[in-house]
């Protein structure tokens, strides 16, 4: 069997601790290999203050190096990632058929993109915008479903849908794995 890897991206200042560190220990469970992106070089700080290693920079990203290209939410996720390098990275993945997601407020950063037009998804709403985003983007808003899994692409609401999260993005790359 190939080496999976999967790329988390987190915002270098303000990323949720539980939503990576939970997510990140159920994909290794798994046997797969998670890299370590985000907007700026060497380590992130969570909202919690404790950093992590980062193992390369969005600008350094090849999206076929990848088998699954995953953001991390919390509250400098917006601040960090809700770009045009970001965006890019998720319409190239899209087009190539890799598998996406985000939870928690990273979820809008896939409907700016584009890549959940069309699709049903679920994310953080604690300050009532992301049915408004998501209607401005053609996603149709799941409001009551923790995980919501539509083709390759996955959403989920916040740190308390983490190990969910985790274990969705590793049963759509083990069933991808049989796609051919």
């Amino acid at each position: 069997m190939d080496e999976i890897k999967v790329l988390l991206i987190i915002a270098s200042k303000g990323f949720q601790p539980i939503e990576y560190d939970v997510t990140k220990q159920t994909i290794i469970d798994a046997g797969f290999t998670v890299i370590t992106a985000s907007n700026a070089p060497y380590k992130a700080i969570a909202k919690d203050k404790i950093t992590v290693p980062v193992d390369i920079t969005l600008n350094q990203i090849k999206i076929n190096d990848y088998q699954g290209i995953f953001f991390i939410g919390g509250p400098g996720a917006l601040d960090h990632l809700d770009n045009q390098t970001s965006y890019k990275i998720l319409q190239e993945a899209d087009l190539q058929h890799i598998p996406v997601g985000a939870i928690c407020i990273a979820t809008r950063i896939l409907a700016k993109a584009g890549v959940l037009k069309d699709k049903y998804a679920t994310g953080w709403n604690g300050d009532g915008l992301l049915n408004d985003i998501y209607t401005k983007n053609g996603v149709t808003f799941l409001p009551e479903e923790k995980v919501v899994v539509e083709s390759n692409v996955i959403t989920a609401t916040d740190p308390s849908a983490a190990e969910q999260f985790g274990k969705q993005i590793v049963q759509l790359l083990q069933s991808k794995q049989t796609w051919g």
